[in-house]
């Protein structure tokens, strides 16, 4: 199964979409229906060259209804065509005959956080991260499981892919990033590690003394030795109970929503990973069908991602509704989904050896990034790496 990412700019208003997504030999569309804040290039769509999404946005109609009394409120787009811009997309691609995914975007907002600083990420000096809500808080959980329910009500979907579902750590890699090599990799994992009211509170359950945790976080980042390992181990216990208890809320209100859909997860094998790939927990791979692993670089290594990835889903206790996507080997084991960019500054050259790589290492499924911003250039590139893994 081979898909490829696309925004909901990229569908409509272009005649000629569906006939590039048949041509990039893809399954099925994986679509943004939440998204976060971007500058988007449109290089083959008929009328426009550029999306500027100035923030996070829901690409469906907002319904008051189901918001009210809420602080954390999505807002619609206003830079794209119609009050549904997502249902439209879907259902063109729908009459072309192209099944389509629903990619959501979930505790990645800076709207809000800018908002609502108490319900953001907040580092060890007190820094607050306003892109990267924090699944601690209850508000943000809520939040992620309404977005879910509205991004996908009434629309007609294959299956659902979560992403920034859990902790969003320092590295943002937006806003004009001037942070790149100004850590190493343990301060950086120290200014990842949140320090919000919520957290702290799951701190003091655990006999942890948050001032004393924040001393040695900060003494972390200054010295590039990390905290002592039964701390480490408390501090990642947090972390993963809140991205459970978020996961956990959302595939919920999918299930009831959009009965049937298969649910993808992206994360990452290392359990402190942050970002649209959070480190997955040990109860991830049983709660989902597939997981979605971050492949965008080709260097040999990127393999050993997937293979973690498989591991870790071979080993997941089969769970007590099995989901409708699973693996057909008779194993009842999640997927394991490549995510493969095709834009710079990937060396075209190296693509094909590298997706060959991912599907030795146990790769099932082929996600590529992206069918709207490729270049007339780099187009072609999807259907050659579709072709390389259906090999």
């Amino acid at each position: 199964m081979i898909s490829a990412h696309a925004y909901p700019w990229d569908v409509l208003g272009d005649a000629g979409f569906a006939d590039r997504v048949i041509a990039s030999g893809a399954d099925a569309v994986r679509l943004a229906v939440t998204y976060h804040s971007t500058r988007a290039a449109t290089p083959l769509h008929p009328t426009r060259r550029f999306v500027e999404a100035p923030h996070a946005a829901l690409y469906r109609p907002v319904r008051p209804s189901s918001w009210a009394g809420r602080r954390l409120v999505p807002v619609a787009a206003q830079w794209t065509e119609g009050p549904d811009p997502a249902g439209s997309a879907t259902h063109a691609l729908g009459r072309a005959g192209i099944p389509v995914d629903a990619w959501l975007v979930l505790a990645h907002n800076t709207r809000l956080g800018t908002a609502h600083p108490d319900l953001t990420v907040t580092n060890c000096f007190g820094e607050s991260y306003p892109y990267a809500l924090c699944p601690a808080s209850e508000e943000v959980r809520d939040h992620c499981a309404t977005l879910a329910a509205e991004a996908l009500h009434d629309l007609p979907v294959r299956g659902v892919v979560l992403e920034s579902a859990g902790q969003m750590g320092a590295a943002h890699l937006g806003c004009h990033e001037k942070t790149d090599d100004a850590y190493p990799s343990t301060a950086l994992r120290a200014l990842s590690v949140c320090c919000c009211p919520g957290c702290q509170r799951r701190w003091q359950a655990r006999g942890l003394e948050p001032g004393h945790v924040q001393h040695q976080l900060r003494r972390a980042v200054d010295t590039d030795e990390w905290v002592p390992e039964a701390v480490a181990s408390e501090l990642l216990a947090v972390r993963q109970d809140s991205a459970d208890e978020l996961r956990g809320q959302v595939i919920a209100v999918l299930r009831q929503t959009v009965p049937g859909a298969s649910i993808t997860l992206a994360g990452h094998p290392d359990p402190w990973a942050t970002g649209s790939s959070p480190g997955l927990t040990p109860r991830a791979c049983a709660e989902v069908d597939a997981v979605q692993v971050p492949c965008w670089s080709v260097a040999a290594r990127t393999a050993d991602l997937v293979r973690t990835v498989r591991a870790h889903a071979a080993a997941a206790p089969p769970p007590h509704v099995a989901p409708p996507g699973r693996a057909a080997d008779g194993s009842g084991r999640p997927l394991v989904d490549a995510y493969v960019t095709v834009l710079p500054p990937v060396d075209p050259e190296a693509l094909p050896d590298h997706v060959r790589r991912l599907r030795a290492a146990g790769a099932d499924r082929l996600s590529l990034y992206h069918l709207g911003l490729a270049s007339r250039r780099r187009q072609p590139l999807l259907a050659v790496l579709a072709k390389e893994f259906r090999a």
